[in-house]
């Protein structure tokens, strides 16, 4: 089964900040910090040096949290119950919120932390968009925590994953930068788009 590449270079132009000549995204509004109980470390670990959740360049929404055995959890809507809130997992609940809410796509047809196989190793794909007909993957995606920058070896990372998955679009994000892809699998292209397309709109 061929693996199409997914080049970061290709990505070069695109600037660091959505804001800047029009951006993979508009700049939206960022979001209120929420702060969390302990002090991990991810990346470089300036994401808890005050300990809170940095503002992402995604929607604000209804954020639901508590405190438990000394850690903070967030209500995840996809899963129905509330998950550890680690950097990664405060850029999903984004994400997949801004999917449902401002991109059209159906709550019923996202799954997080959905499990595949690799070359015979278990896998977990951060999220998965399905087609309405049929449970066909339509997007997958790949989340970092706001601190890991997005290099080729993410994308080599989702490109793996697709392999198996066969998904029309691939969305890589850290919160902050935001990148899709489509792929037509008949003339064998990968085409970076300037935007996520909405749900009804997905080739």
């Amino acid at each position: 089964m061929r693996i199409f590449p997914f080049c970061f270079q290709k990505l070069c132009a695109v600037p660091r900040h959505a804001s800047e000549s029009g951006g993979v995204f508009s700049m939206l509004k960022p979001t209120a910090t929420v702060p969390v109980s302990t002090q991990g470390r991810h990346g470089d670990g300036s994401w808890c040096k005050y300990k809170q959740m940095i503002p992402l360049n995604l929607p604000s929404f209804n954020i639901k949290t508590k405190v438990q055995g000394g850690r903070t959890l967030v209500f995840d809507f996809l899963r129905r119950r509330y998950v550890t809130l680690t950097p990664e997992e405060w850029v999903r609940q984004h994400f997949v919120h801004f999917l449902v809410e401002h991109k059209g796509s159906p709550a019923a047809l996202l799954g997080n932390e959905v499990g595949l196989k690799v070359g015979g190793v278990s896998r977990r794909c951060d999220s998965v968009l399905y087609h309405r007909d049929g449970g066909r993957p339509r997007a997958i995606v790949e989340y970092k925590a706001p601190s890991v920058p997005i290099t080729q070896q993410v994308f080599t990372q989702i490109a793996s994953y697709n392999s198996v998955l066969r998904a029309d679009y691939l969305f890589v994000t850290n919160g902050i930068n935001h990148y899709c892809c489509h792929i037509d699998y008949e003339a064998g292209n990968v085409e970076y788009l300037r935007e996520i397309p909405a749900y009804p709109e997905l080739k």
